[in-house]
């Protein structure tokens, strides 16, 4: 259980309504702790499963509150591999980049799509869920805050968190702690969902690109990446491909510059 409240969760929405400038200096931190949730799912490789192009798209259309496209999706991506337990976690986990009400809705969604294919015939796989509790107190603050420096190549800090430093409270003991620390749903996969979901939001466009260069982080490639952006515009939003296109292309600009990609600027 978390030690979070309802009201602070609902806040870590807001943290991504919020610009996070990029190439902002690192703060000076004592050393963080390995995370333990699970980061990849398979070796590198340059291409994308079936499965792994399901989640963008799933995530895409959550966020742009499409439900005829995200049924379509769900649908997709069972068929592809994924199990029921994994489809849940990314349509929670995108509460706190889309909202609840989204989250809500795209859950119901599921639920009819799982009733719908069961009724005939179709069983898919339950999945699993997190292996382990998910702590609590300084603990979950401690957890979260290795997660978030992991996944951003360096301590968070910046003009935002040093104006408003409880909102970096709640995204390390809530988002990565709380949700990051559940490994039901591995890191490529956090951040395949991720990316889709900020590539449908305008306005983002600063997280959509630090978090291309933390799915690169957590072992995503280059090449995969840009398959996320074809999968979007042959299947998605051409708008959503297009974003989602000049992010990448700006975080591999920046790499040479910054070895960690943007490193402390992820939201």
């Amino acid at each position: 259980m978390s030690n979070t409240t309802p009201a602070k969760r609902g806040a870590v929405a807001l943290a991504f309504a919020l610009a996070a400038p990029s190439g902002l200096a690192a703060a000076q931190s004592p050393g963080v702790q390995e995370p333990r949730a699970m980061t990849t799912t398979q070796p590198a490789s340059d291409t994308l499963s079936a499965r792994q192009q399901a989640i963008p798209l799933i995530a895409s259309f959550m966020a742009a509150s499409d439900m005829p496209r995200l049924n379509t999706a769900l649908n997709q991506g069972l068929d592809a591999g994924l199990t029921i337990s994994e489809a849940k976690e990314i349509l929670v986990q995108l509460y706190a980049y889309a909202g609840f009400p989204k989250s809500l809705n795209a859950l119901g969604e599921l639920l009819t799509v799982v009733d719908a294919r069961r009724q005939r015939g179709l069983q898919d796989a339950p999945g699993r869920e997190p292996s382990r509790p998910v702590p609590t107190g300084d603990a979950l603050l401690a957890a979260g805050t290795a997660n978030q420096t992991k996944i951003s190549g360096a301590p968070v800090r910046n003009a935002v968190t040093d104006f408003a430093p409880v909102i970096n409270q709640y995204l390390q003991a809530h988002l990565f702690g709380d949700i990051f620390e559940r490994d039901n749903l591995d890191w490529q996969s956090r951040e395949l969902a991720t990316v889709g979901a900020l590539a449908a939001m305008p306005g983002v466009e600063p997280q959509l690109r630090s978090h291309m260069a933390a799915s690169m982080r957590v072992g995503l490639t280059a090449a995969q990446l840009r398959q996320l952006t074809q999968v979007l515009a042959e299947r998605g939003d051409a708008q959503a491909a297009k974003r989602a296109s000049e992010a990448l292309t700006q975080a591999l600009a920046a790499a040479p510059r910054h070895p960690s990609h943007l490193q402390g600027t992820l939201p």
